[in-house]
Formats: structure tokens, sequence, C-alpha cells
């Protein structure tokens, strides 16, 4: 069991959104199993009146705000381009009162406010889950970190591509940079 205090903990949840949680082959289980164990999670948090910080990542349309550098394998595109839904929250999901954070790479923090919304409501640990676990999950994870957050990753509340890539962050890389819990460990205090 985890106990958690409302007062400086806040959950954040990472590109629970249309286009994301839509996508197929996501591992140990879909974006629909994320989705409902998250919104799950998000009401105990506001039942606590503990911050939920709902973060998406979308583009311009003409695509300038996105990254370009020359990397050996870029993210895939849809042809085409995203659908015109692709970047909002997955309904059900977002309530009055949570904190929006839009992102236009990998992680939640650079080049947004999440920072700057979580350090002035005296949030110090984060709980953490969403979609995809070694992308946008662990890039957040590992810049909280280096901002001096503690941190708590939902390990039944994130999915990536492929097992391996689940079993390394899950076992390797989290332990290092957070608690890994499952989600009916967490309680409040």
């Amino acid at each position: 069991m985890l106990t958690i205090h409302a007062a400086s903990t806040a959950l954040v949840l990472i590109d629970l959104q249309k286009g994301v949680v839509n996508l197929p082959g996501l591992t140990p289980r879909d974006g629909f199993a994320i989705l409902a164990g998250a919104q799950q999670l998000a009401e105990t948090f506001r039942s606590h009146k503990a911050p939920v910080v709902l973060v998406n990542v979308a583009f311009s349309a003409d695509g300038g705000d996105a990254l370009r550098q020359t990397v050996d394998r870029p993210p895939p595109t849809p042809r085409g381009g995203f659908p015109e839904d692709w970047s909002e929250i997955a309904d059900g999901l977002a309530q009055p009162g949570d904190i929006r954070v839009t992102k236009r790479q990998w992680g939640a923090f650079h080049g947004t406010d999440l920072d700057l919304q979580l350090r002035r409501r005296g949030i110090t640990k984060i709980v953490l889950a969403g979609i995809a676990t070694n992308i946008g999950v662990e890039s957040t994870a590992r810049q909280a970190y280096e901002l001096g957050y503690e941190l708590v990753i939902v390990e039944d509340l994130v999915a990536t591509f492929s097992a391996d890539m689940q079993a390394f962050a899950i076992n390797v890389i989290f332990p290092m940079l957070s608690r890994v819990v499952m989600s009916d460990s967490i309680k409040f205090q």
C-alpha cells in the first residue's frame, strides 16, 4: 500500500486522447482499459481535492511546431495527417477543475507550464500514468525526476507497443526514478 497526501500530490495522465487511446497493438492492455482505470483513479483524486492534470499532445494545422530533428527512425505519421479530433481528451475523462496541458513533444514539462501549475499548488509528488509507457510517460517521468518531484508510476495504467518495451520501462527505468505500484494500492491519508 502507498499512502499519499492530497495537498501535495497530483495525478498526471499522459496522452489519454482520442487518437492515442484508439491505437491498435498496445500491450499489456489496450487504450480503453487504461482509460477506464485512469477515470477511476482520477475520480478518487478529485474526491480528495487533489489535482488531476490531463496532458495531450497536439500540433498546429501546418505542423510547424512539431519536432524535426534528423533521426534514424522518425515516429510514424498517418497518411494525410492526424484526424481532426486526434488530440482531444478521450470522452468521459475531463472534468471541470482539471488542469489541462498541451505538449508538442514526448515529455510534458519542456515548453509547457506544467511545472508552474504544480509548484504553485504546492505539489511535490506526481502519480503518473498514460500511454505510451516508454515514450510520453517515461519522458515525463525523467523530466519530473530531474525537476525534483517524487514520482509514483501506476503499472496497471500504462501501456506501449511491445512486451519488451513495457518490461524494460517497468523493471529497469522506472524503479530508478520512482515507486512503481498498482492502482489499487494507492490510498489517501
